[in-house]
């Protein structure tokens, strides 16, 4: 395994993070927790030691899952959680960005990683409007200097907003997580610059454009089931990526290279990327993953 500085804070993070959104079930599989510590226990064996989740992956059911794998083992994972949404059911939730509201849910997402504390607490996915509070940064100050959290981060939304990422210094925020991957590099524009600039952290998200820059899908290739998240994606945007997909396979990744291993380097090799954090659905695709390491 290879590790980075996440920008400003004092962590070295495995260049290959998990990500969980999947464990809370709006990616098309139910999960267990046998099969939610195998996944975890072989990340640790590979050297991952960073796990990225959040208090929407199911009603804090991610953050469960990981509380429980994890259970006598906190000191070796640098834990990142989000906050901003509450989850009512798969693909409904509603906005709770008000300091009230996110410092409860810290509480929860502590119990339910059964710890005191996490080591990045994001900013998910919200408004302009939500960003421009105030109070909410004075609370997550307070929280700070109260150690249930180490460091803030930004979850942006969309992965072109500037607004936010211009201002993160300035509300004591440390790491910008953005989806970025070969198919939308629209944060190399100005997200990414200005990071570099700021020091700041950064987690590429949907490293994998939600799989389809695993190799595994072709053009015409659907997803049905409704609990899968991509199913709400038109089919013919998805199928526009796949036939890119189909290019860069010929063009761009070496033959015989891992499609999955080539695109999570590719996305490690901007200076400005700390980590990647893909979903891992089972073991083997984190040792997938894994193999990104020696194309880097």
């Amino acid at each position: 395994m290879k590790y980075r500085r996440l920008g400003k804070t004092n962590l070295n993070v495995s260049v290959i993070g998990v990500g969980t959104w999947q464990f809370g079930g709006e990616w098309g599989l139910n999960y267990t927790q046998p099969k939610v510590d195998r996944i975890l226990h072989r990340a640790k064996e590979l050297g991952i030691n960073l796990i990225d989740t959040a208090e929407c992956y199911g009603d804090h059911t991610s953050e469960q899952f990981i509380g429980n794998a994890i259970k006598g083992q906190r000191q070796d994972w640098i834990l990142a959680s989000k906050f901003g949404h509450k989850f009512h059911a798969n693909f409904d939730r509603t906005n709770h960005f008000d300091p009230a509201s996110v410092t409860q849910q810290l509480e929860d997402s502590l119990r339910a990683l059964q710890t005191d504390y996490l080591d990045l607490y994001q900013f998910h996915s919200g408004s302009n409007e939500h960003f421009d509070n105030s109070e909410l940064w004075e609370t997550l100050s307070k929280l700070k200097q109260a150690g249930k959290i180490h460091h803030v981060g930004l979850s942006v939304s969309p992965n072109t907003n500037l607004y936010q990422v211009e201002r993160a210094s300035q509300n004591g925020i440390d790491v910008v997580q953005v989806v970025y991957n070969r198919l939308d590099r629209q944060a190399e524009d100005e997200i990414l610059p200005s990071c570099i600039q700021q020091d700041l952290g950064v987690l590429a998200r949907v490293p994998l454009a939600s799989g389809l820059l695993s190799g595994k899908y072709k053009p015409g290739d659907r997803f049905t089931n409704p609990d899968d998240v991509r199913s709400h994606r038109k089919d013919e945007e998805i199928d526009a990526q796949l036939k890119e997909v189909v290019k860069i396979q010929l063009y761009e990744a070496p033959s015989g290279v891992n499609m999955a291993a080539w695109a999570l380097a590719w996305c490690l090799r901007d200076s400005a990327v700390t980590a990647v954090i893909p979903g891992c659905k089972n073991v083997n695709q984190v040792e997938a993953n894994v193999k990104a390491i020696s194309l880097i």
